[in-house]
């Protein structure tokens, strides 16, 4: 069975939910009447990636997560966005939820690796396991932005994966980055990568999108520019595992040293 998913980058109004709220409603029911079963919303695409915990976070029950049930249980599609989780007496989480088209809660990923040059581990706190989850028969994980530079947190996912999903808000200053690092995971890791960036300006920041979709062997099946669009593409799990089949690259790996190499280095 195939997935068509779509990614909507879109252009983030500063701190603005209703506005981002109509704006993802608008992309996404695009993607509905062009046959997608799946859509991805960026990180904080409700706020803006913003360090202003007062404004950003809420609960479970708030405005955001209650959007992405009614959007994806309205649409009959599977949908992930990201938005600021609250916590009692800790610091909110950067996190993406992922709901199925019935409106309910598949999986909530906490964002792991925080960017302290943006000054993001002083306003969040860190996340601590990726969470794998069945998305209409394409196992799925999603990942948080700053988590790409990290290779070794998708290796953790991999075996068990045929997609994994990247929300960001990641600058226009570091968009080769971008491009090369998505493109990496696919290769080393056999499955398909996709990542959803926003466009347009907040927090003193621009974004300029370059959201892609990437197959099994990194050619590139979706790309956007630098504007507002909605970019789609087929997730074959097949295909993913036909390719690990043909080039089986991922049993040469030597995960017992590395495990070994890890311990050694912390002790």
């Amino acid at each position: 069975m195939t997935l068509k998913l779509a990614l909507t980058q879109m252009d983030v109004t500063w701190h603005d939910r209703a506005a981002n709220h109509r704006t993802a409603e608008r992309l996404s029911s695009q993607a509905k009447e062009a046959g997608c079963g799946g859509v991805v919303l960026p990180e904080m695409f409700s706020t803006g990636f913003s360090m202003e915990t007062g404004v950003t976070a809420e609960t479970l029950s708030g405005p955001t997560p209650s959007f992405l049930r009614t959007l994806a249980s309205n649409l009959d599609l599977w949908v992930t966005g990201g938005f600021a989780l609250a916590r009692d007496d800790a610091p909110p989480w950067n996190a993406a939820l992922s709901v199925s088209p019935d409106g309910r809660d598949a999986a909530l990923y906490t964002k792991i690796h925080l960017i302290g040059l943006l000054g993001e581990d002083r306003h969040y706190g860190p996340g601590s396991l990726p969470v794998p989850f069945d998305m209409g028969g394409v196992r799925t994980a999603c990942f948080i932005c700053y988590d790409l530079r990290f290779p070794e947190l998708f290796r953790c996912v991999v075996p068990g994966c045929d997609l994994i999903l990247v929300i960001a808000s990641w600058p226009e200053a570091r968009r080769a980055h971008w491009a090369a690092l998505l493109q990496a995971r696919a290769v080393e890791n056999q499955c398909y990568v996709a990542g959803v960036n926003r466009v347009g300006e907040g927090g003193g920041q621009a974004f300029a999108g370059g959201s892609v979709i990437l197959d099994p062997l990194g050619e590139t099946l979706a790309q956007a520019g630098d504007g507002e669009t909605v970019i789609s593409a087929e997730i074959d799990p097949g295909f993913v595992s036909r390719v690990r089949r043909d080039f089986p690259f991922l049993r040469d790996r030597q995960r017992r040293l590395f495990e070994r190499a890890a311990a050694c280095c912390t002790a």
